[in-house]
């Protein structure tokens, strides 16, 4: 299972303004059989703060996109990465507010 062109500059893009408030520094992209996951860490070193999963099993019940804190909570699931991604940007308005 692969995130396609679209979902990749999308989460990308969020990525990079999250860099750029000093928020997140390192990503990883892992691929496995049944889900693709873009895990994002403070340091490299750390478990990832956030987990953005794509499960395509799941897409006729709760939606394949989810949003995964550290500790495992799910923070949002949704069938649109767009509107499960939001979860996110709000914590970049925060950032870039303090």
């Amino acid at each position: 299972m692969r995130f396609d062109r679209p979902e990749l500059n999308r989460i990308l893009s969020l990525y990079g303004r999250m860099v750029a408030a000093g928020e997140w520094r390192d990503y990883a992209l892992d691929f496995l059989e049944d889900r693709a996951v873009f895990s994002v860490f403070r340091r490299s070193s750390e478990m990832p703060l956030y987990r953005i999963e794509k499960h395509p099993r799941l897409r006729a019940r709760q939606g394949m996109y989810a949003v995964v804190a550290a500790g495992g909570q799910v923070l949002k699931r949704g069938h649109e990465l767009a509107q499960v991604l939001r979860v996110l940007e709000r914590k970049l308005i925060k950032a870039l507010v303090e």
